[in-house]
């Protein structure tokens, strides 16, 4: 569905007379927002050497002797070109966002130059040149400096964002688009509880505006078991509560396993359970997200990955040096600032906490830098083409907070750079031609903890293999050696699928040197190896755990698993490390087994026990997400849950992740969604995913962009 231009066609000099007005407004108003800082006085010192050792070597180059008192000389000229440069700068980031990026390279050299021939006319201590001296020494100088110095400018958000936004304003005009629109923005694995305290600490101030002011309402949503992505963007996406179990499972009917982070599966469990009526059916765009809610533009989206990028968003990406090489700049300075915390973290000690090697040093610069950036420019590409509803996925605060920690210094500083995104978005939105609105959801929370491995010494395959007396135990989650997740190849996945040629180029290499690192493969590479009959898989999310006998059809009773394997359940529930498990009975009652008792039910209803309440710990919805969990597709003959201990808010996880989502305990079934007031919602309290759903559905027919059978009521 696309908008209409109301009103008829301006003519031409009156579309360039109010572009020129609207770029030069938005310059304007990036001038009077600067302010020095101390960030902004590092560069200074930076720039001081780096404009010492380039004078310096030209100087060194030239013949005869130029300056009188050596180092003192070229210090003094030095400090004249840093003194002009910064009074100048404020004007360059705005003739910046006038011209582009050919303007910001342009306008450094130039001015460069300029400066440069300036100081060495006034500076005592430097001898006269001739006319081509000056010409070599000034542009010489101003090569080497301004050829650093663009490059560090570009690596600043500042620059970056400016340039993305005057872009917007230059192609507006030509895209021919009125009306309302939906931004929908997910910041991926934030809990609501964690959003609510980066805003009293003053960390996410856009958000915290948002809220203070009126202009948005915050609520939680709930939801339940699995706490994945796939199950998240299931219902967020197509409003489907059902067909996903966990990040990976075993399906029975086609004889292997399915993980959402392998485009091929993705593609099979979107068509599974897509009715074409999805979010995003009437005319919207999916950006990097896992499943597409039937949007006719699909971009960075796992289950339709397999088709290359041709979008201009991503091509302005690859092409412009704006954005390509800030973000390689940015990228080797995230390979350097994970070592340093990863280290630092070592050193004091900190617990929990996991092992930060050499694949999560590379990807956490693809996924916080190059696919952020990505999508930022993409979005904005898809706002100014007047694209009636876009939904895109950020996974920067939950990749660093799987291997970091949820809540670590580290972490909030990635959703602090997020809030600075929706900054961005939101002046987007008001220099493009339709009237967006924004909402930012969250599909789950996070949890803390150590890990099985890590507390067991042994991995909870490992366990079952003893239990079960089996020597057939097929892991499908992650070995001791393997210590990358599916889950983290997500946005890596769509890099290298979906991107054009010198991203995909540089994901790729990055692939390479993970694996010659670590020796690691990608697990969303290729297939796994055919299970055979009688075979037990393990299938791990986080602290969710699905345990299938693959030589049994459907889903086996209590009572055939205790004939199968009379050790397995009860040794698995009085395992210290493990929290619950969940079986069904043949009379078709839920049973969930604790280390010091056990319960049954039949719905909400009663229906056996002894002991202790193993769900006592795990809040008021515990067992109405296990028998919800119970009601999907594809669920385990058993289902294990890591140990969840409420005095410290940790979970233990099945994966090698200190942050994990998927099972009970903690925040991470504690997801957010942040609306604009005067949206029609429930009021209750907190929210479930196909609430959420129905909201933004409900809020494009409002919007009058949706026209299927759902009506505004």
């Amino acid at each position: 569905m696309s908008g209409g231009v109301g009103g008829g066609t301006a003519p031409a000099g009156v579309r360039g007379t109010g572009q020129v007005a609207r770029r030069t407004r938005l310059g304007l108003t990036l001038l009077g927002s600067w302010r020095p800082s101390w960030q902004w006085l590092r560069g200074v010192v930076r720039a001081f050497a780096t404009s010492f050792a380039a004078l310096a070597v030209s100087l060194w180059l030239l013949p005869g002797t130029q300056v009188t008192q050596g180092a003192y000389s070229v210090a003094n000229l030095a400090i004249a070109v840093l003194a002009l440069g910064a009074l100048l700068r404020p004007l360059i980031t705005y003739l910046t966002v006038l011209t582009g990026v050919v303007g910001l390279l342009l306008f450094g050299l130039l001015t460069q130059a300029a400066v440069l021939a300036l100081a060495l006319a006034v500076v005592p201590t430097v001898e006269p040149f001739s006319a081509s001296e000056v010409v070599i020494a000034s542009w010489a100088s101003a090569v080497a400096a301004a050829s650093f110095n663009w490059l560090v400018d570009t690596s600043s958000d500042e620059v970056f964002h400016g340039q993305v936004l005057g872009r917007a304003v230059r192609r507006t005009p030509r895209a021919g688009a009125d009306g309302p629109g939906l931004l929908v923005v997910q910041l991926d694995g934030v809990s609501e509880p964690l959003l609510r305290q980066a805003i009293t600490a003053g960390s996410v101030p856009t958000i915290s505006s948002w809220v203070r002011g009126g202009s948005h309402v915050l609520r939680r949503w709930h939801t339940g078991v699995p706490a994945t992505t796939p199950a998240g963007q299931a219902v967020l996406l197509h409003g489907d509560d059902t067909s996903v179990p966990g990040f990976r499972w075993y399906d029975k009917q086609r004889g292997r396993l399915l993980a959402a982070s392998r485009p091929a599966d993705a593609a099979e469990i979107e068509a599974d359970m897509s009715d074409g009526r999805g979010l995003l059916a009437y005319g919207g765009a999916s950006v990097s997200n896992l499943f597409s809610g039937d949007a006719p533009t699909r971009l960075l989206t796992i289950s339709d990955a397999r088709l290359p990028g041709r979008d201009p968003g991503s091509a302005s990406f690859a092409t412009l040096r704006f954005g390509f090489l800030r973000s390689l700049t940015l990228f080797v300075g995230q390979v350097v600032t994970e070592w340093y915390q990863g280290r630092r973290q070592r050193m004091r000690d900190v617990v929990p906490r996991i092992r930060r090697g050499g694949q999560f040093v590379v990807l956490r610069g693809l996924t916080t830098v190059i696919l952020r950036d990505l999508n930022v420019t993409i979005v904005a590409d898809q706002l100014t083409r007047g694209t009636p509803v876009v939904f895109v996925d950020f996974v920067d605060y939950d990749e660093v907070a799987h291997h970091a920690g949820p809540s670590r210094p580290e972490t909030m500083r990635t959703l602090e750079n997020m809030d600075r995104v929706l900054d961005v978005l939101d002046q987007l939105t008001r220099e493009v031609g339709r009237r967006y609105e924004i909402a930012v959801v969250s599909d789950h929370g996070q949890a803390q903890g150590s890990t099985f491995l890590q507390l067991s010494g042994r991995t909870f395959t490992d366990v079952v293999r003893e239990l079960s007396e089996s020597p057939r135990v097929e892991n499908a989650g992650e070995e001791p050696g393997q210590r990358t997740t599916g889950e983290t190849w997500v946005p890596v996945a769509a890099l290298s699928a979906g991107a054009t040629g010198s991203v995909r180029l540089l994901t790729r290499g990055a692939r390479w040197l993970v694996h010659a690192l670590t020796r690691d493969p990608a697990p969303f590479e290729g297939g796994d190896a055919a299970q055979t009959p009688d075979q037990l898989v393990v299938a791990a999310s986080g602290s969710l755990a699905h345990v299938y006998c693959t030589g049994e059809p459907g889903r086996l009773t209590r009572e055939r698993l205790d004939a199968l394997h009379p050790r397995l359940v009860r040794g698995l529930a009085e395992h210290p490390h493990v929290g619950v498990v969940l079986t069904r009975r043949a009379d078709g009652a839920v049973v969930v087994d604790g280390g010091d008792g056990w319960r049954a039910w039949h719905g909400a209803h009663p229906a056996g026990g002894e002991g202790d309440d193993p769900l006592a710990a795990y809040g008021p919805h515990a067992l109405a997400d296990l028998i919800a969990l119970e009601r999907r597709d594809h669920v385990g003959d058993l289902v294990a849950f890591g140990r969840y201990d409420p005095s410290l808010g940790e979970v233990v996880a099945f994966e090698e992740l200190v942050g994990s989502h998927g099972g009970l305990g903690g925040w991470q079934s504690d997801a957010f969604l942040l609306h604009p007031a005067g949206w029609r919602a429930p009021l209750d309290e907190p929210l479930t995913g196909r609430q959420v759903h129905d909201t933004l559905v409900d809020r494009l027919v409002v919007l009058g962009l949706r026209g299927d059978r759902e009506q505004a009521s």
